[in-house]
């Protein structure tokens, strides 16, 4: 059921929360909303949060039809299997030391855009220019926004994708916003360490993964999906 898939991709976001308090807490404690009063003050990050949620989903979008397309061509348990090891293979070489980080000119040139966006964006310091610096904060490469897409990807429908997505940006909320709100209240160190969850986070993923693949007939876990079965999305 649809239900299940919101509580997972939910849960999986707000873990997620300790990465993006490390990685993009410095743009999350930099939103121009801090001169502001109160009321305000919370409109203006949850219009912030609002466009990165937005950003989620449109990305869930186009992940979900690619999975539709792979779920009607029968090859979506594979691509379940494979993304899974993919993610169990990040998480051993985390356990080594090693970042398992690429660098790509075209995602570097991609990305210095994007950061010039962001500050265009802080420096107008108004309300209304919040919900795109969220879409462009949306837009940064993050590994746990990788892993969500992933679920996205193995979701089977184009619906699906869309809600895990914006599911998973819910659950990045609660955290983001407190963030936002109190500022430098929340320190590096304790950022930092919020981070060390992330590896435990992609071994969880990546096992989902391989076990949904493997169709086992597990309820919830590794359900039993039938090629082209338009329902199959509500064994999740």
């Amino acid at each position: 059921m649809l239900i299940q898939l919101f509580i997972t991709a939910f849960v999986l976001g707000a873990v997620s929360s300790f990465h993006c308090v490390g990685m993009c807490g410095p743009i999350a404690i930099s939103v121009p909303v801090h001169y502001l009063p109160a009321t305000q003050k919370i409109t203006g990050i949850i219009l912030y949060n609002l466009g990165r949620i937005f950003t989620y989903g449109v990305l869930g979008l186009i992940v979900g039809f690619i999975g539709r397309q792979a779920y009607l061509v029968g090859i979506q348990q594979s691509v379940s299997i494979i993304l899974g090891a993919v993610l169990l293979i990040f998480f051993a070489a985390s356990l080594f030391k090693r970042s398992g980080t690429f660098r790509f000119r075209f995602a570097e040139r991609f990305t210095h855009r994007l950061q010039a966006g962001i500050v265009k964006y802080m420096q107008q310091k108004k309300r209304s220019a919040m919900p795109m610096l969220g879409v462009a904060n949306g837009l940064l490469p993050c590994g746990m926004v990788y892993f969500a897409l992933t679920g996205a990807l193995a979701s089977g429908t184009v619906q699906a994708g869309v809600l895990f997505m914006v599911a998973f940006g819910a659950g990045t909320f609660p955290a983001m916003f407190i963030l936002s709100f109190f500022g430098s209240m929340i320190g590096l160190h304790a950022r930092n360490r919020m981070r060390k969850a992330v590896p435990f986070v992609m071994l969880v993923m990546g096992v989902l993964l391989v076990l949904r693949g493997l169709n086992l007939n597990i309820p919830y876990i590794s359900p039993y999906l039938q090629a082209g079965s338009p329902d199959a999305i509500s064994c999740h």
